[in-house]
């Protein structure tokens, strides 16, 4: 009967704490180097995303996609001025999402809030403007949010940073110690809708993928198996670095002519530098 009662609180503790566990919002003030505030309205609410156009749209003639970023785990949407450097040889708008939970958009930080709002932002964005085809972005969970949308609505490519498959990763790599008593519970009860390996498997967009090879947090073995599901055509650039390291040097490079390979797949070649 003990082991029962044990068996049935640990259910239970999982239900309510897979969001804990896995989730790290914040919502203090931070620093947006000229990323503009927006709302987005959706039928879950209103969404509150950072939007900063490319430096190639500012200097020539606006954008001409969009590029939707769902955020990391412990991310903002405020730092769109970083993603919006990542993309400075591409003229494009890049737009961060703040799930539920995270910096002004109101609710609790679940992993139900975060498929949910990401799919929002995405029709949102799109209805605001038909003719701009729409990139998706991520790193980490955020690779999670973006494989869940591109497999459920047009995406002109996708580029994603270190991918992790949440729930084999928890059952995987902290279901040993605790005897899968907390880490089943807790796995069980992620969102099928966050499954990057199904999702990985329905998209058929071209992706490029960043894999850091040192990373502890999602071990290059559990990236790789995202890599390996997904259904489109893909590039991979692999670096020596951490689960939040940036590519530098010569990886740096692969990474820009990887991403100048996604643009092309829509536009043709890129003119200019």
């Amino acid at each position: 009967m003990a082991l029962v009662l044990l068996g049935y609180f640990v259910v239970l503790w999982g239900m309510g704490c897979a969001d804990a566990l896995v989730l790290h919002p914040s919502r203090q003030p931070l620093e947006t180097r000229g990323a503009r505030r927006d709302w987005l309205d959706t039928p879950m609410g209103r969404i509150e995303t950072f939007t900063m156009p490319s430096r190639a749209a500012v200097e020539g003639n606006g954008p001409r996609a969009v590029v939707l970023e769902m955020i990391p785990n412990a991310g903002r949407a405020e730092y769109a001025w970083a993603g919006a450097a990542h993309w400075a040889h591409w003229p494009v708008e890049f737009v961060a999402v703040n799930y539920p939970g995270y910096g002004g958009t109101a609710g609790a930080a679940t992993l139900d809030g975060v498929q949910r709002s990401a799919l929002a932002a995405y029709d949102a964005v799109a209805a605001r403007d038909p003719s701009k085809p729409i990139f998706l972005s991520g790193m980490s969970l955020g690779t999670a949010a973006a494989l869940h949308v591109a497999a459920n609505r047009p995406a002109a490519g996708v580029m994603l940073q270190n991918p992790v498959p949440l729930r084999q990763l928890i059952l995987g790599r902290f279901g040993w110690w605790n005897l899968w008593l907390v880490a089943a519970p807790v796995a069980w009860h992620i969102p099928p809708e966050l499954d990057a390996l199904k999702n990985a498997a329905a998209v058929k967009a071209p992706a490029v993928f960043v894999l850091a090879e040192d990373d502890t947090l999602v071990p290059p073995a559990y990236q790789r198996r995202v890599v390996s599901a997904y259904a489109g055509e893909k590039r991979e650039v692999a670096f020596p670095g951490g689960h939040n390291d940036p590519p530098e040097g010569a990886a740096a490079v692969a990474v820009r002519a990887a991403q100048d390979w996604l643009w092309q797949q829509q536009f043709g070649p890129r003119q200019g530098p």
